[in-house]
């Protein structure tokens, strides 16, 4: 039952909570009726002014993002590995598939933790996104300043091949820092996740070699999907390799075996 606050602080609270889910009629006296009444119209004339007020602004700021690193290990180092997590992981999730990769010893690893973190819910470790549908294309052009950056931060192997690897969510970030960041790339591992359309549908796109993997049985990235995405890569003449993997939604040690045998050809 709603029952109307004697204060007057009180009856604003209850009533803007409470007034779409309430007949204020058969709630209310009379006299309270009426103030309810005059009240909610008042609310409502209000909302629309402010809803007709709106505006929206996109402001650039400075903000820090976290990358961890860890440096080649063998005599004749390769290149540069940068990876790019999924949705609620965290750049040392990432880092961890980077190093379980065959011969990762001989590559720079750089692991590239989202901007936007929050707590997982069940654990309250930090993990973080890549972005949402919201103010996008800002989301976009932050993402890819902030890649340069990491990139331009990290030890660099003189010569050395430039390769990109995402997961779920990090694919897309993989790559659209392959085909429009600063730095050019050898190659890009892409597992769980599909080539954003923005790129495929602009022809002045160079796309690297790819290694597109999907989980035979993952119910993100669909088999209509990935099928898309090789027709598509295939017509524009990329060189791709694939690999359906005996799992779901995940990279597993039968995606970093291949990722491995990839990475040894990329130069």
């Amino acid at each position: 039952m709603i029952r109307a606050s004697g204060s007057k602080t009180g009856a604003r609270f209850l009533l803007g909570f409470a007034a779409p889910f309430f007949d204020p009629v058969r709630t209310l006296k009379p006299a309270a009726y009426l103030v309810a009444r005059r009240w909610c119209q008042t609310v409502n004339r209000d909302s629309a002014l402010r809803a007709d007020d709106l505006e929206i602004h996109s402001i650039p700021t400075l903000t820090h993002g976290r990358v961890m690193v860890r440096q080649a290990r063998a005599a004749a180092a390769r290149g540069v590995i940068a990876g790019f997590h999924g949705y609620g992981e965290s750049c040392a999730t990432q880092l961890e598939r980077l190093k379980a990769l065959p011969g990762a010893d001989a590559w720079t690893l750089l692991s590239i933790q989202a901007l936007h973190c929050f707590y997982e819910r069940r654990t309250e470790k930090v993990v973080a996104c890549w972005m949402t549908s919201e103010d996008r294309e800002d989301a976009i052009a932050d993402n890819l300043a902030y890649v340069n950056a990491a990139l331009d931060h990290a030890p660099q192997s003189a010569g050395g091949p430039l390769v990109f690897a995402g997961f779920s969510q990090g694919v897309a970030m993989a790559f659209r820092a392959a085909c429009r960041g600063s730095r050019a790339a050898a190659a890009v591992i892409a597992v769980g996740g599909d080539v954003p359309p923005e790129l495929l549908q602009d022809p002045a796109v160079h796309f690297p070699r790819v290694l597109l993997v999907r989980g035979a049985r993952d119910e993100w990235y669909s088999a209509a999907k990935f099928e898309h995405d090789v027709a598509a890569l295939a017509a524009r003449e990329v060189e791709v390799q694939t690999l359906t993997a005996d799992c779901g939604h995940e990279w597993t040690a039968e995606v970093a075996e291949t990722a491995g045998r990839f990475l040894a050809v990329s130069r």
